[in-house]
Parts: C-alpha cells; structure tokens; sequence
C-alpha cells in the first residue's frame, strides 16, 4: 500500500519558520495569564464520550454533527475533545480543586479536534488558548476575563478588533424567553431552515446563532434577551456594561450573540476581528459565564466564566514581522573545532549555529559559510581560521558594520555574551 505524504484533511504540519511565530505566541500567554493569577491546566485529549453531550449540550452542532467519537477495545465510548472547558471542569472535580478557596483560574492550551468543512480559519484539527475562573459570582470577574483577553490580542499587536456582549439569562428568566421565541417564530417554521426548525422544540435560543442568511432576516424583530432579564440577571447585565465601560472598552451589545454552546447562563460575549485574512470567520474567541455546568457534572453549585481563542486565527492576524536575527554562526574549515566552540557558547546561552557540509563532502569554504550567515541574518561570525586556531584565537565580525575584534578562544563565550545577553 502506497503511503501517502499529505496530512489528513483539514490538519497541517506546523513547520519550522511557522513554528517561530507559535513559540512566541505561547510564550507571550504563559507570562500574560500568569501574571494575571491563572496557572495552567494540561487535560487529555479525549474524553469519556457523555462528558461532551451532557456539558456541551446534544443540541449544539458540536455535539449532533462534529465531535469525533470511537469505541476502545472495551467497547467504551471516548471523544477527542471538541473544545476545552468541559475537560477542565471533570478536571476540577477530580483533583478536588472545588475545595480551595475561589477563585480557582485556570488557563490551557492545545489541539481540539471537530469534523467539519475546512475553511479559512477553521480546520478539523484545531487549537485553542483558554482560560477559566471558578468560584466569583459577581460581574467583577467576568469584566478581568475580558480585560485579560482584551490586554493580550493587544500584547500580540492585533488592535483592529470589537469586544460584543450579550446576556442570556438564567434559570430563573430564560425558559419564559424561550417560550416566547417559539411564540414569534412558530408561524414562521416554513420559512427557516431545518436546523432551526429542529432546534425550535429542543432549544429555540440556539436558532439566533443560526449563519443562514434568510433564517436571520426572521429573526429582525424578535425580542432580544436582554429585554426580559429577571431583575438578578438584569443587576448583572448592568453592572457588567459599566465595569467594562470603566476598563476603558467600548463594548457592542449584540441581542443575537448566543455562542455554540448551551452550557452559557448570563454573560456571553466575543472577539470579532476587522480583517479580511480571516475571511467570513471574523470571531476569533469568546466565552462567557456557566454556573451551572460544576452542579451538572455532580459537583457543588460553583459560578464560573472563562473564554478561548482560536490559536490558528490570532496566528493570521499577527504584525508580518521579519525572522528573528541569529546572535552568532561559527565559520571555520575544522568542523570539530566549530562544533566545539558553538557547543561552548550555546552552553552559556547564546544561540549558535556553524555550517554542516552535504554527504560525502569537506568543510565548504569560507565565501559559502559566510553566505549562510548572511541568509540566517546572524549578527556576529566567528572566524576559526587556521591562523586563529594555532595561536589559540577567534576573530569576531559584526555583520552590521564590518568591524573584527580578535580575543582569545578562552575568553569568547564571556566577551559574547556581555555583548550579546547583557
């Protein structure tokens, strides 16, 4: 059977150059969340199947169409996890984390997994960047969740983006919204398409987020949530406009943002981005509160809110910026003597590269040497001549201006890395 090289549809290896632009992206969230108190969460990538269709909720396109499920050989029902949250509650019981004191924050990274048509932005394989925050009740911490976010798309140098709020109710109002949706929308069933005539018994709310253009002219006039909030969900809904107003945000308050998930109670809201690289897909994150999800999965009543992004399409959006310039490449026509002395200096913490002749050839000469530093844009060559290496020398060349310093191969790793680390 012949092999093929292609990755499964809707995957992509992340290659070398790309994956520059991860690291730093990782990087940047690991110091930006932690500074904020949260501290990561690393959770399988499947789970036990019923996990997903309790938290996520049978009604979501998630779980009726797009989760990828499999039995083991125990015949037990796993999924790879379509999307994050769920994973980090089952997680939070388990470890007992419920039992510290709130809030508990939490962030996570990596690849979620959904079967649906590839598009810009929007691959089988996915990752998100996520986090949560167990235990506040009040509207305070959802406002940091969003300044959080809101802070760290700018940290990555994407500005040209919207933050858009809703509130969904609770228990104690949404059912009498619900029933006045399928009141609205009953005599006009013939007119949506079958998705939401399936979701009008089992969850009219999840019609508004429907994507089909002539579903959304039905939906003009109905009455948005926010309009019959009880007076608990409507203290929140206030509250939380004013907190955010007061972070220096400027929030668009969108009545038909509902999220593609039904685990949301109250506060809902999304990132949407201006920008023509991501196509139709202009949401790059969001989330919102689920207080009851904890309760759901046996645990105690617990609020909780959290977001994610999707780490492919904030990847599209970064600044172009130019590769990152190499501190020093090691030109010599000893190989053994080159390794040596780049081993040296990247044991004090100096990136460092050197030239690797082809198969079955000698050292190449110092022109083409040179060439490759050029290319990996290095800052500083370290010339190991045969002149230098018997007088136990090395000559230093910055390729900005041109200048050479010869020292001593003794005192190489010290002088660079004043110069380059200090």
């Amino acid at each position: 059977m012949e092999i093929s090289t292609q990755p499964p549809r809707g995957t992509s290896d992340i290659l070398p150059g790309q994956s520059d632009d991860w690291q730093r992206l990782e990087s940047l969230a690991k110091t930006h969340l932690q500074r904020a108190g949260y501290k990561e969460i690393r959770t399988p990538t499947f789970e036990h199947t019923e996990l997903f269709k309790r938290g996520v909720g049978e009604t979501t396109d998630i779980v009726s169409k797009e989760m990828y499920t499999f039995s083991d050989k125990s015949d037990r029902s796993l999924t790879l996890r379509p999307e994050g949250t769920a994973g980090c509650v089952r997680a939070f019981l388990n470890a007992g984390l419920h039992r510290q004191s709130p809030p508990v924050k939490l962030w996570y990274q990596g690849p979620m997994y959904r079967y649906e048509r590839p598009q810009t932005g929007r691959t089988r394989q996915f990752h998100q960047l996520g986090i949560e925050a167990f235990g506040s009740q009040g509207p305070l911490i959802d406002v940091e969740v969003i300044v959080v976010a809101s802070d760290f798309l700018k940290a990555l140098g994407i500005e040209d983006f919207e933050v858009q709020l809703n509130s969904l109710g609770d228990a104690a109002c949404r059912p009498a919204y619900r029933e006045l949706l399928r009141e609205k929308l009953r005599a006009r069933l013939d007119k949506l398409c079958a998705d939401c005539r399936d979701r009008f018994e089992r969850n009219p709310l999840r019609m508004l987020d429907c994507k089909v253009p002539t579903c959304q002219e039905q939906y003009k006039d109905i009455p948005s949530a926010i309009d019959h909030l009880c007076d608990d969900c409507k203290t929140h809904w206030l509250k939380l406009v004013e907190l955010v107003q007061a972070q220096g945000i400027k929030p668009v308050i969108n009545p038909r943002m509902v999220r593609g998930l039904d685990y949301y109670t109250r506060t809902a809201f999304e990132f949407v981005a201006k920008d023509s690289r991501l196509g139709t897909q202009s949401s790059i994150g969001g989330g919102g509160r689920y207080d009851k999800l904890v309760e759901m999965f046996g645990g105690p009543p617990t609020p909780a809110v959290g977001w994610a992004f999707g780490v492919d399409r904030l990847l599209m959006l970064l600044p172009d910026k130019s590769l990152s310039a190499l501190p020093v490449f090691v030109v010599s026509s000893n190989p053994q003597a080159a390794l040596a002395t780049a081993t040296e200096l990247r044991r004090v913490g100096i990136q460092t590269e050197l030239d690797f002749a082809g198969q079955g050839q000698a050292a190449r000469n110092f022109s083409k040497q040179i060439q490759q530093a050029n290319k990996l844009q290095a800052s500083y060559v370290v010339i190991l001549g045969e002149d230098e290496l018997a007088k136990g020398e090395a000559t230093i060349k910055d390729m900005k201006d041109g200048s050479q310093k010869v020292v001593s191969q003794s005192e190489l790793a010290s002088y660079l890395g004043k110069v380059i680390l200090e």
